[in-house]
């Protein structure tokens, strides 16, 4: 299995009579299949909460899920079960799947009481897919509906980017309305997995298998984008590189020798992961003129290797003493895309402040601009929650959550 890369500039035509010009790069990476690679099997374990205010129909059907997803297992897969309250316990030690009956008895064992430590339930969901990392697809399914009420929310950051140093995904599902959405998103951020929303107990199985399907799709793992600017070249001071899909995520950047370095975690087969670079190109020389070089490295658990690096690709502007603008609408939309999140997180941190007009304004920017890359969803989810607030309104955990969701991605 390899990589596939392309690039593309928002427009590709420079102005050689100016200074400065800013341009946005898009990077569009995946893994390509192929008909001949073999399955890699996962390594899968899911911490549950399964505190007193889970009671009732919402473990029932966590427990559903869960149950349906030990079904969908295949041989030589594994999985693991912790369960958390106020402490954490493994509930089914990592195991290849062979009795899948046991395991569902595991289980519907599980019964709701005490409160919440999510570190407590990461830590030791973190041990256990230590166990069976190599060669396997390996993450985790973080569920809770609570406040992290007895654990440390910095303790859970420092696990999720543990787990990365150990090729461990991390995907965060909240239950209800009342979780807290900062901290489930950055666990996911920085465990390079994804947020998801339940807010009826009966989705649980929708969002379990939207999941379980995404990770299926994995190909590559322990993936990082590579990349090295030329001369008059440089990144954009403030927050320059941001994933825009499958889910909308700040990215960090490092200094690698002479050039920098992004985590991006796994790949999916033919799903591309769209990174944006915002970068500055001071003035040219007439003529084509190469400004960046690409490259990914990558592990292939399918073949047990790993450092893997793919073909590197030159990224090229074409600078012109008689200006036109060459506009790739593709990249348009993808800027949209980090606007659309970038706005409702204003809007947010407004809303904190006590700025309800302020945070209602942001908001319906930021539907306008769902609106112009054709995401009517999100478009109507925020202007919603803007309307609500202009006509003095509050915004229901379930409006916030909701906002949150939506400004992060585009829904199905």
């Amino acid at each position: 299995m390899k990589v596939n890369l392309h690039s593309a500039l928002n427009d590709t035509n420079i102005d050689a009579s100016q200074s400065s010009s800013q341009r946005q790069l898009a990077l569009s990476i995946s893994a390509m299949a192929d008909e001949l690679e073999r399955t890699v099997p996962l390594n899968l374990c899911l911490i549950l909460d399964h505190s007193g205010s889970m009671e009732g129909r919402p473990l029932e059907t966590v427990k559903e899920a869960a149950g349906q997803l030990v079904e969908k297992l295949k041989e030589g897969d594994r999985l693991s079960v912790v369960a958390f309250d106020h402490r954490a316990k493994v509930i089914v030690r990592n195991q290849v799947i062979n009795d899948s009956a046991s395991i569902k008895r595991e289980i519907n064992k599980l019964r709701a009481s005490g409160g919440t430590a999510i570190d407590e339930g990461l830590k030791l969901g973190i041990e256990e897919l230590g166990k069976a990392q190599k060669d396997s697809i390996s993450q985790a399914f973080l569920l809770t509906d609570g406040e992290n009420e007895h654990g440390d929310n910095n303790r859970c950051l420092k696990l999720a980017k543990l787990a990365t140093d150990y090729n461990l995904t991390l995907n965060s599902l909240g239950f209800g309305d009342d979780w807290n959405q900062d901290v489930l998103e950055k666990i996911a951020d920085a465990g390079g997995g994804t947020l998801a929303y339940i807010q009826r107990p009966e989705q649980a199985i929708e969002e379990f298998g939207k999941l379980f399907n995404r990770i299926q799709s994995v190909g590559l793992t322990n993936s990082y984008l590579r990349f090295s600017l030329m001369s008059r070249v440089r990144l954009a001071e403030l927050k320059p590189i941001a994933q825009v899909a499958p889910d909308t995520i700040e990215l960090p950047v490092q200094k690698e020798g002479d050039g920098f370095v992004v985590r991006l975690g796994d790949l999916m087969k033919d799903v591309e992961r769209v990174v944006l670079v915002n970068i500055y190109i001071g003035q040219l020389p007439e003529g084509k003129q190469t400004i960046a070089q690409l490259q990914i490295r990558y592990d292939d658990p399918a073949q047990s290797k790993k450092d893997l690096l793919s073909e590197p690709i030159l990224v090229e502007a074409n600078v012109m003493q008689k200006y036109q603008p060459q506009v790739n609408s593709q990249v348009q939309n993808h800027i949209l895309a980090l606007a659309k999140y970038r706005q409702t997180q204003i809007a947010e941190t407004k809303l904190q402040q006590g700025d309800r007009a302020g945070a209602a304004t942001m908001l319906q920017t930021a539907a306008k601009t769902a609106l112009q890359m054709g995401d009517t969803g999100a478009a109507t989810v925020l202007q919603t929650s803007a309307t609500r607030l202009q006509d003095g309104g509050e915004l229901s955990e379930a409006d916030r959550k909701k906002t949150r969701i939506v400004s992060k991605t585009i829904l199905k």
